[in-house]
């Protein structure tokens, strides 16, 4: 009997290790926990992603506008402590993971694989000896800026504001970046303005990716990549994470679903080739206090894969497209791992 495309998906989900490389998870268990709740990835989340097969999370440390320039760093250490709080509590299915062994070995041992980023400097402010503390605290990944202005660049804005004149990277920025370096840190440009982006490119010789981020040419959010920086970036080795946030997916909201997700996928890979895509979908229906219409936005907005366990109809339209098993591993997870092998 031929097998199914569901079940092809299925089988594919079980053989590889799947990776989302950005997920803003922690701001939610934090909150959670301060209201008492116990337990709460376990229960709330991991039924979801192991129905979906995913195997590794970037959890990003995000922190609301409303909490800076005081509360940034606090909030930021509330979140780790909360994650340390979760594995003390389910020891036997989470593991927080600094290298690239540290991934297979949770995932030898059944558990669900969590690494660490920050999505925007604004924890640290203006003060470069913190991120060595982050770092000892598990941080890997270095996104610059969330969408707004932090002490090290501009962000790049959902949609155009009405602002003064955006710039690159800052002197702290540029001495933060070689902080990174230092430190063997991945850099991560999603959410950096053109400018900044630029900047990390001709400026630094540290590893980059863009855990989150879409092709400008299809859908033409500022969020998203030109084709020059796809290019830039593919050739510095960088894995571009797909986003499933409806307003990066398509310039018509409500036309975003996971077809139109997968045309991003496709552009990329028939402009820098199979190796430099991943999934980062950047998940955000379950969070109760972020906002899910981004300022200025009128229309609805939705992530086109709400939940992780519906993850397998990403890789479904991929075999429908005619994907093969090994590119889809890529796809999934390799790529990014790849990547991890090298640098973690």
């Amino acid at each position: 009997m031929e097998e199914s495309i569901q079940a092809h998906a299925q089988r594919l989900h079980e053989h590889y290790i799947v990776l989302d490389a950005h997920f803003d998870l922690l701001m939610e268990v934090d909150l959670r926990r301060k209201l008492g709740y116990r337990k709460v990835i376990e229960t709330d989340f991991l039924p979801d992603l192991r129905a979906g097969g995913v195997s590794a999370l970037v959890c990003s440390l995000f922190i609301e506008s409303e909490y800076l320039p005081e509360m940034g760093l606090k909030m930021a250490l509330d979140q780790i402590s909360a994650l340390y709080s979760e594995i003390e509590e389910s020891p036997d299915k989470l593991q927080l993971c600094t290298t690239y062994d540290a991934v297979l070995d949770a995932h030898a041992h059944n558990k669900l694989a969590i690494l660490l980023s920050l999505e925007g400097v604004d924890p640290l402010t203006n003060d470069l000896g913190l991120l060595q503390i982050f770092y000892q605290l598990g941080v890997r990944f270095v996104g610059l800026t969330w969408s707004r202005r932090n002490f090290a660049a501009d962000g790049s804005h959902f949609k155009a504001v009405d602002e003064g004149r955006q710039g690159g990277l800052t002197e702290f920025g540029v001495k933060l970046v070689e902080e990174a370096a230092r430190l063997k840190m991945i850099i991560d440009v999603s959410h950096l303005n053109d400018a900044g982006l630029a900047d990390v490119l001709e400026r630094s010789r540290c590893p980059i990716i863009a855990s989150h981020s879409n092709a400008r040419a299809i859908a033409s959010s500022m969020r998203n990549l030109t084709d020059d920086q796809i290019r830039e970036l593919a050739a510095r080795g960088a894995v571009i994470g797909m986003n499933g946030f409806n307003a990066f997916v398509s310039d018509r909201y409500e036309d975003g679903d996971v077809a139109h997700l997968i045309d991003h996928l496709d552009y990329m890979v028939n402009l820098v080739g199979i190796d430099h895509v991943g999934v980062g979908l950047d998940i955000c229906t379950f969070l109760t206090e972020l906002p899910l219409k981004p300022a200025g936005h009128t229309r609805e907005s939705f992530d086109v894969i709400p939940s992780h366990k519906h993850l397998p109809l990403f890789t479904e339209e991929l075999i429908r497209r005619g994907y093969s098993d090994e590119a889809i591993g890529l796809i999934l997870g390799g790529n990014f791992l790849k990547l991890y092998q090298q640098l973690l």
